[in-house]
């Protein structure tokens, strides 16, 4: 277990000695992340949107309107590390949701070393442990003696595990086989008392027998394409893209799963939220806690539904009542003006490609394994050796260098070769080798993003920047639903909203990068920023 070190610290009446002496902070700082979603919902759906949410936010907080990642690839767990580390991929080691360690490909918290706890099956064997840099919350620790208390919660297990830190009393995710919240024996060997007794209600059951129903007449969702539209995945369990939606029957078809792709998933979280203050008695006390929360759904929706959907509509429509009830709660149980919440995302998305050319603008679908195979082939019948790529992933390829090796070639000249080979291709827009981007002609705001995404020990070999309006497809028939990844404002335009102890009430359109989200939360705590912080405070929300 990695936090041993808390038996020494909390010997009875320490932490409430600590307390007392304790800087001015608030009792409690809560993230959330709302996973894929784009700056631009904010307006979008604003007129939609209650007082007591996303507007509640914007009204009484401090909004960063032009809030960008500054590297690619544009994915789930690079973002949630880059949140809480106030780092990027070059840094903090986190260079997608897989990448190489030793030439192998990993899952992002993959711990073979670490067990299940709450579950049967292998989905808790995960740990923080590929994350080389600090966050928040293990700064937080370090300044307040071990007292203060860290837990993460999400539907994923990389939105939890990467926010808490390595330094958290707990991070919890869903298992998909249980319908439960599980942990790792990284944290600990038994669940608490109250994650066990949240996990018997067996809310996942309850919710998905309420069905997908949309909140109002569907003829006021003027901000979507039709239902059912061509843009849209049908459901893995033969259901059609349209509301109402039987989730209770798809549930008997496909188990817990499908609550990651519905709004009672985001319910879910915020329950789990809640019980989490509950029983571990967050920010009951003067020594300042940090509740991290990662809302999973609007992803799962987003890639099966698009950014012009119903049910994308729909589903922010019910994820801001849930956060409205979420901030009642805290002015309840915290008290309002004793907490400080950021709400963020770890990404924002695509349009979708089809959907895009249908209302006559550029854009297109790159399929990844058609191209691989296609350099393969053409570095075989150029260097007569098989198989020298070994992953094209992350919009990067890796080169199999053991084998290049084994095989008495130049690394450099199988590398020019392919870089060569790949600038014939029309969709993209550069094709840059790594090790000399410094002299390339790609414009400085995406070279930044280029460098600061790339860890010479666990990116690929040759960055790929597709054309605008271009990302990943698997096939040439996947033209429904949307993804994330490029460097484009598409993907790399995120919402920033403080809101709380500390923070005035204005908007600043100025640059923002997502790596300054963490220095801004380490400065309002008065705590030292994560160690692998290259972002700076953002000092016009303290009102400075």
């Amino acid at each position: 277990m990695a936090n041993l070190i808390k038996t020494a610290v909390l010997a009875a009446g320490f932490c409430t000695a600590v307390g007392a002496m304790a800087v001015e902070r608030p009792k409690l700082v809560v993230g959330i992340v709302v996973d894929q979603m784009r700056w631009d919902y904010l307006y979008r759906y604003g007129d939609r949107f209650g007082e007591g949410g996303f507007n509640r936010l914007m009204n009484e907080g401090f909004s960063c309107s032009n809030t960008m990642l500054n590297y690619i690839p544009t994915y789930t767990a690079v973002g949630h590390a880059s949140i809480y580390t106030g780092s990027v991929p070059s840094v903090h080691g986190i260079a997608a949701n897989d990448f190489c360690i030793d030439g192998n490909r990993v899952y992002c918290t993959y711990d073979a070393g670490e067990n299940t706890v709450g579950g049967k099956n292998d989905a808790g064997k995960m740990s923080p442990r590929n994350l080389l840099a600090t966050t928040i919350g293990d700064e937080l620790k370090l300044a307040t003696n071990f007292c203060g208390k860290v837990v993460g919660v999400s539907l994923k297990d990389r939105a939890s595990i990467l926010p808490a830190g390595h330094g958290a009393d707990g991070a919890y995710w869903f298992d998909d086989a249980s319908g439960k919240f599980i942990t790792s024996t990284y944290y600990m060997d038994k669940l608490p008392k109250w994650v066990e007794d949240f996990n018997k209600k067996d809310m996942a059951r309850d919710l998905l027998k309420e069905g997908w129903t949309a909140m109002y007449p569907m003829d006021t969702y003027v901000e979507s394409t039709a239902d059912m539209s061509a843009y849209e995945k049908s459901w893995s369990g033969g259901a059609a893209p349209v509301l109402p939606l039987n989730t209770d029957s798809l549930f008997r078809k496909k188990g817990y799963g499908i609550i990651r792709t519905t709004p009672q998933g985001a319910e879910l979280t915020l329950e789990m939220a809640e019980a989490a203050i509950e029983g571990e008695k967050l920010g009951q006390d003067n020594i300042t806690d940090l509740l991290a929360v990662s809302i999973s759904t609007t992803d799962y929706i987003g890639h099966q539904f698009g950014t012009y959907a119903v049910e994308t509509e729909d589903a922010y429509l019910r994820l801001d009542k849930s956060l409205a009830d979420f901030f009642t709660m805290l002015d309840s149980k915290v008290g309002k003006g004793n907490y400080t919440v950021f709400l963020t995302a770890d990404h924002a998305a695509s349009h979708n490609f089809k959907f895009m050319q249908d209302n006559g603008m550029p854009a297109d679908g790159w399929v990844t394994g058609k191209l691989s195979g296609a350099l393969q082939k053409h570095l075989a019948d150029r260097f007569g050796q098989d198989k020298l790529v070994k992953y094209v992933m992350n919009y990067q390829v890796f080169f199999d260098k053991n084998k290049i090796a084994e095989a008495g070639l130049d690394f450099e000249t199988v590398r020019t070769e392919a870089v060569k080979f790949l600038r014939g291709y029309k969709e993209f827009a550069y094709v840059v080798d790594m090790e000399n981007i410094c002299g390339s002609s790609v414009p400085s705001i995406i070279k930044e993003r280029i460098i600061n995404g790339y860890n010479r020990l666990r990116s690929g070999d040759i960055q790929l920047i597709l054309q605008p309006g271009w990302y990943e497809v698997g096939s040439a028939s996947d033209n429904k639903g949307t993804t994330h990844g490029v460097w484009n404002p598409c993907d790399t335009h995120i919402p920033l909203l403080f809101m709380g102890w500390g923070v005035g009430h204005g908007k600043t359109n100025a640059r923002v990068n997502i790596t300054d989200i963490a220095p801004t939360v380490c400065a309002l705590l008065n705590i030292q920023m994560p160690d692998g912080c290259i972002g700076t405070a953002i000092l016009p929300v303290m009102g400075e």
